[in-house]
């Protein structure tokens, strides 16, 4: 594997990763005020339109300020990773099974970042009618494909001969997430 041993990619990789942590920080806490807008409907006015005002506020906010800016630097300094120092696309990567498929996990992410984004027009609207339960699992896909870059870029090297056991792995560990989720919200519905 060819990776140019100067410091400007480690840097940018720093920056890669610092910025995805914020990304998925910002995703993470947008679908929680998701979660507190649609529970805000079983207040007693006026606290129910208080609560939803900050929380389209606060949507807002985190979307404008902190989800899209992130995501377009990660977006931006995974690009420039893949362009060696001479300015040439490394089509040495483009060629390597682990990123076909980090490929597929990160155009997820695109569509999990455009169904967020349509949720938050739709709160704006007043046209937002779906359930804390439905948000909180949608929550985990976000989580689901996280854990799945994560493991397949640290992974890379073994991803050929290990691609079973890995892809097994991976779909014990969102069955075990998913029944983690149904566990909590069936205790919080019982009381």
């Amino acid at each position: 594997m060819h990776i140019p041993d100067i410091p400007s990619y480690y840097a940018l990789k720093a920056i890669h990763i610092i910025f995805m942590v914020s990304y998925f920080a910002g995703i993470f806490y947008l679908i929680r005020l998701y979660v507190y807008y649609i529970d805000a409907k079983d207040k007693p006015e006026p606290e129910r339109e208080i609560l939803r005002k900050q929380y389209i506020y606060m949507i807002s906010r985190l979307w404008d300020i902190i989800t899209v800016p992130a995501g377009i630097i990660m977006l931006i300094t995974g690009i420039f990773m893949m362009i060696n120092t001479k300015g040439d696309i490394s089509f040495y990567i483009l060629r390597e099974p682990w990123f076909h498929i980090k490929l597929v996990f990160v155009s997820c992410l695109g569509v999990y970042h455009y169904w967020s984004w349509r949720c938050i027009k739709r709160i704006k609207k007043g046209t937002f009618h779906t359930t804390s339960v439905h948000l909180r699992m949608m929550n985990e896909v976000a989580t689901i494909i996280l854990f799945a870059v994560i493991f397949i870029v640290i992974f890379k090297q073994y991803f050929m001969g290990m691609w079973l056991s890995l892809l097994i792995s991976f779909v014990v560990l969102v069955f075990v997430i998913m029944m983690v989720v149904k566990f909590v919200n069936r205790k919080k519905n019982k009381k």
